[in-house]
């Protein structure tokens, strides 16, 4: 594992033309073996202080970092901005064992502070398309790290240690090591690369030179049991070879103890799983089921404001949004309201429908002459879901899936608010309600959802929006507000 380095640049005259014109130097930058992301970082500092383009930049690999201080560029630049992906990319690609990671880097980081700002969106970019892949391949090989190394306990004189030898296929021993300390904080331990070691004493993580296959001890007394349960949880009738080098390359198998079990667990498979086919099923004499039921029945909640309480303890199925979004408006409401899920402003807010579509729903609701403050208005989904577009949060479409998990907190919430009619904006809100896909253009009207109450089907404010035309965006105005019309005839 290379040492944190200087980063030292140096300018080395050339005799030829090219880009940078006749004579124009070329700077050469010694970084530290493996990866020196601090010394990168200064180095790329500096360059764009300096304003070097990338073909006039040699990055170089060298044990010996301070061999052209003597000549670098001055200063060491202020510190960049940079968006967000671009710096969360940096230290994902510098841990690659590909020696042109850095010039990519650099190229990347010279392209944004030139004003494209937005190149990390730009997927089919050559660049961004290599960068990725890099990145995806770190993240591959962080995985088996977390996932393979075994750790073997060693007497020592005066304490008990943990060591482990693994050998990754790029520079990723920093970056894996906080993992381990996080997962294993009160045992001290050492992992051995052929690069580098990581070294924790239960207060400090420190990093030291290359180890050895050899240092690492070959087994230890714990590995019986473990072996024992491996054996014991092996499913037969889920056994895919394939699958299995997949996810666990034969490389690795040599420091997992359970490993060894797999060959006699594969060749008794087939002769398992017939037995597991005929085995008669069990009720289990541990539980009983009436109490189990009533239990789950206790759980219930017994009120909006019970269910409400739920909702907002939970996580948000897919990570990012601030907080849960409940729904808002009187029990017994005549109507309610069902659209997709909660939008930027929503969610930032805490209220359903306050952002731009939900200003065109009061508008819309007032022309009908809805009284807005008499319904009742909520979403399918609870939670924002998006994609992040430089500072922007564009809205992101729920599965199938997504909006399944949500059902049954609509469906209790809309049990507790008994309204006479239900009104569902848009094909993600008919889902919810019918648990099937409806073509609103088929379907669009009266409908019946299977439910204790009446429902109507419209489309959603949003889709408004977005009609490019001002007359056709004016006639589907002029819809669905006699869509609403009607809906009020049918709640009254």
């Amino acid at each position: 594992m290379g040492a944190h380095g200087n980063g030292a640049v140096a300018s080395l005259p050339l005799s030829g033309g090219g880009k940078g014109g006749s004579g124009s130097p070329l700077h050469a930058v010694a970084l530290s073996p493996g990866a020196d992301l601090t010394g990168f970082r200064a180095s790329a500092r500096s360059l764009i202080a300096a304003a070097v383009p990338p073909e006039r930049v040699v990055w170089q690999e060298t044990a010996a970092p301070g061999l052209f201080a003597s000549d670098a560029v001055a200063g060491e630049g202020a510190p960049l901005r940079l968006p967000r992906a671009v710096a969360d990319l940096i230290p994902m690609v510098v841990p690659h064992r590909d020696p042109e990671r850095y010039a990519l880097l650099y190229s990347l980081i010279w392209r944004v502070s030139r004003g494209e700002w937005a190149l990390m969106e730009v997927a089919s970019d050559p660049l961004i398309h290599r960068l990725h892949l890099m990145r995806k391949a770190i993240g591959r090989d962080l995985h088996k790290m977390h996932a393979f190394l075994r750790f073997r306990r060693v007497e020592e004189s005066t304490r008990e240690r943990f060591v482990a030898w693994f050998e990754p296929e790029h520079h990723i021993l920093e970056t894996a090591a906080p993992f381990f300390v996080d997962r294993f904080r009160a045992l001290d331990w050492a992992i051995l690369t052929p690069e580098g070691s990581a070294h924790w004493d239960g207060t400090a993580l420190r990093f030291g030179p290359p180890g050895r296959r050899e240092d690492a001890p070959a087994s230890d007394p714990f590995e019986a049991g473990w072996r024992d349960y491996y054996e014991s949880t092996f499913n037969p009738a889920r056994t895919n070879l394939r699958a299995m080098r997949a996810e666990m390359p034969r490389k690795y198998w040599r420091n997992m103890p359970e490993t060894a079990a797999i060959p006699e667990l594969v060749r008794q498979a087939g002769r398992r799983t017939v037995e597991m086919i005929e085995r008669e099923p069990q009720m289990s004499v541990k539980r009983e089921p009436a109490r189990a039921v009533a239990a789950m029945a206790g759980q219930e909640p017994d009120s909006l404001e019970a269910l409400n309480a739920i909702i907002k303890r939970s996580e948000p199925l897919v990570p990012g949004a601030t907080q849960a979004v409940l729904g808002e408006g009187p029990i017994g409401a005549p109507i309610a309201f069902v659209g997709e899920q909660p939008g930027d402003q929503e969610d930032r807010q805490g209220r359903p429908f306050v952002g731009p579509a939900g200003q065109l729903l009061s508008r819309a609701l007032e022309e009908a002459g809805i009284d807005r403050d008499a319904c009742y208005l909520t979403n399918a989904v609870k939670h924002f879901k998006f994609t992040l577009r430089g500072r922007r949060r564009i809205h992101e479409k729920p599965t199938a899936g997504e909006v399944s998990h949500y059902r049954w907190w609509l469906d209790r919430e809309l049990d507790f608010v008994a309204p006479k009619l239900v009104v569902a904006l848009g094909a993600t809100a008919v889902l919810a309600l019918a648990g099937k896909q409806i073509p609103i253009t088929r379907a669009r009207g009266p409908a019946r959802f299977g439910k204790p109450y009446e429902g109507y089907i419209t489309v959603h404010p949003s889709y408004l929006l977005r009609l490019p035309d001002e007359e056709a965006k004016a006639m589907a105005y002029a819809t669905f507000v006699e869509d609403l019309r009607r809906a009020a005839s049918l709640a009254a």
